[in-house]
């Protein structure tokens, strides 16, 4: 069992500017296997869509908790070369 913490991080509490190359940069340095959670004060959904564009298969995306005051999500990193979807056996 994994005892070692990992990642959150609080959206609103960064400058705008800031708030994706954090997101990223923290999920680029995740080993395969963790995670880092988000709390946000809206749906992060576009988020979700950007990391289906950069890391196609190498992300589980998990919601915590779905608004209407604060989202919460949990993004775990899978190896690369994984299938996105599974429809290829992947």
């Amino acid at each position: 069992m994994n005892t070692t913490a990992m990642p959150h991080i609080h959206v609103p509490s960064l400058p705008p500017q800031e708030r994706h190359p954090a997101i990223f940069g923290t999920f680029e340095a995740l080993p395969v296997g963790g995670w880092l959670e988000l709390s946000n004060d809206h749906n992060p959904e576009p988020l979700h869509r950007q990391f289906q564009v950069m890391w196609p298969g190498q992300f589980e995306w998990e919601a915590l908790e779905s608004g209407p005051e604060q989202w919460r999500v949990r993004i775990s990193r899978k190896p690369a070369g994984k299938s996105c979807c599974g429809c290829c056996g992947g």
